[in-house]
């Protein structure tokens, strides 16, 4: 059986990113589960399971990241509303820095790339 290259790429997004984009939407506006699931499509992330959602998000609050309250309602059943703590705030702006570096060097390796693809030469590396 021969490989292709896309079986030993990982889709090229960083570890538990999702973490970093719930985040995001949480300081865009504190935000129940639903919703959260419902807007991480505009991120690109519209195929996450809403069980891994909600663990993510458990697991964010156990870290101090996040912080949720009940809301109760009369239309429906009580649901959790996250926010943001100070400490997934600094969090945040940590992994928007890391990203943001991160693009930098994948823009270098997709200009060197780039080169070689329309020379069609290895050895041009400008």
């Amino acid at each position: 059986m021969t490989l292709s290259p896309w079986d030993s790429v990982q889709g090229g997004l960083p570890r538990n990113y999702l973490r970093p984009c719930l985040m995001l939407l949480i300081a865009e506006a504190p935000s129940h589960g639903y919703d959260l699931l419902e807007r991480l499509e505009q991120l690109g992330l519209g195929s996450t399971d809403a069980g891994g959602l909600y663990r993510a998000l458990r697991a964010m609050e156990q870290d101090d990241l996040l912080e949720s309250e009940w809301e109760t309602s009369e239309a429906g059943p009580a649901r959790r509303k996250y926010s943001l703590t100070e400490e997934g705030a600094e969090w945040l702006h940590a992994w928007a820095g890391a990203l943001r570096e991160s693009r930098r060097l994948l823009a270098r390796f997709l200009d060197r790339y780039e080169r070689v693809a329309l020379t069609g030469d290895p050895k041009t590396n400008g």
